[in-house]
C-alpha cells in the first residue's frame, strides 16, 4: 500500500490560544472550523500528544513535535520525579500547570499515562520522558 501526503516529525500549526512562553509543554490537536490548531490540555484526560517547540500568540504559527515511543522528549515538569516513574498530565485545574507533566500521584483518580521518566527531575525542569501510551490508570483510595 502506498502512503501519500503524510509527514513525519515536527510541523507547524496554528495556535488556538496564546502559547507565548509555553515551550516544552504538551498540547492537544484540535481545530477551528476544520482548520487544525493546537491548544494546552483542558482536562486531565485530554490526548495531549504534541510537545510545543516554538510558541506564539493566538492564531500564529507554532512548531510542535508528536510524541512517539522511538524518540524521547523533554517536557516541563510539575513537582519531582525519578527514573521509571509513570508520567501523567499535571492537574489542569491549575492554569499555570496546563501542559506540564507530573509523576503519577497517589491521590485517588483516573490518570492517562503518557510516558516514563528517564531521569530524576525537579519542578520546572525540562525532564527527559520516553513516550509510552500506557493508557488510563486508576488510583484507588
Amino acid at each position: 500500500m502506498s502512503q501519500s501526503n503524510t509527514r513525519v516529525g515536527d510541523f507547524r500549526v496554528l495556535a488556538g490560544e496564546s502559547l507565548v512562553g509555553m515551550e516544552g509543554r504538551l498540547a492537544k490537536l484540535t481545530h477551528d472550523s476544520g482548520v487544525p490548531e493546537v491548544m494546552l490540555p483542558e482536562a486531565n484526560s485530554d490526548h495531549a500528544l504534541y510537545v510545543l517547540l516554538e510558541s506564539g500568540a493566538d492564531a500564529a504559527l507554532v512548531s510542535v513535535r508528536p510524541i512517539e515511543g522511538g524518540r524521547t522528549v523533554r517536557v516541563t515538569l510539575k513537582g519531582t520525579c525519578n527514573p521509571g516513574d509513570v508520567m501523567v498530565l499535571a492537574d489542569v485545574a491549575m492554569a499555570a500547570d496546563k501542559g506540564k507533566v507530573r509523576a503519577l500521584p497517589a491521590t485517588p483518580g483516573t490518570y492517562r499515562g503518557l510516558g516514563i521518566a528517564e531521569q530524576a527531575g525537579v519542578d520546572g525542569q525540562l525532564v527527559l520522558v520516553r513516550p509510552a501510551m500506557v493508557g488510563n490508570i486508576t488510583v484507588s483510595a
